[in-house]
């Protein structure tokens, strides 16, 4: 995947970067961190827009939820999801590396809408993965709308992850680079303890 020319915001004191894939879409990110690793400045970007998690859900017991990552694939299940949502005032879009949502009510509140708790814990995630493995019963995503919805005979809702979703880009000229695979798999732990480290050094 590769990632659009950085787009800097003027407004506001964090930086914005519109990262592009490999089919052309496209995704606003603020950009959180700079963390340099072996002399290359990896950057910690989290999406403007709400990321969302379409999730196939169990129709018989024992059955697990099924988190639906081919959701390009899947336009008769999104054209529903898109008419479920705008009930609610809610947007879907199909994002680069994740689905995301926009609402009417966050319209010129980009900021009040990003305020997290500094001191909370991030999860930083791969390309599009999104964290699927639940932390003895903590609930890592919630509802977005509480209403599931039917496809022919299965049932689907959309979630949102509980913990701050992060992607992981190089900050290089001309254009900055999403990292996947082998090398996210490299420089993670890396990262994790560089801010591990700024944590305690605070």
């Amino acid at each position: 995947m590769t990632a659009a020319s950085p787009n800097p915001s003027d407004s506001g004191d964090m930086p914005k970067y519109m990262l592009r894939d490999d089919t052309g879409r496209l995704l606003l990110c603020y950009l959180e961190e700079i963390v340099p690793i072996d002399g290359v400045d990896y950057g910690l970007l989290s999406p403007v827009d709400t990321p969302v998690s379409l999730v196939r859900l169990p129709q018989a017991e024992g059955e697990e939820p099924e988190e639906i990552i081919d959701w390009q694939e899947r336009s008769p299940i999104l054209a529903v999801a898109d008419a479920v949502l705008q009930e609610h005032d809610y947007t879907l879009v199909r994002s680069a590396f994740t689905l995301t949502v926009t609402s009417d009510f966050d319209e010129g509140g980009d900021d009040e809408a990003h305020s997290e708790d500094p001191d909370e814990e991030e999860e930083i995630e791969e390309g599009d993965a999104i964290e699927e493995e639940s932390d003895e019963e903590t609930e890592e995503f919630e509802s977005l709308i509480d209403r599931p919805f039917y496809v022919g005979e299965e049932q689907y809702d959309l979630f949102v992850p509980v913990e701050p979703f992060l992607l992981v880009a190089v900050l290089e000229e001309p254009e900055p680079r999403v990292v996947e695979g082998e090398e996210f798999e490299r420089v993670k732990p890396l990262i994790e303890a560089e801010l591990e480290q700024r944590e305690w050094g605070d």
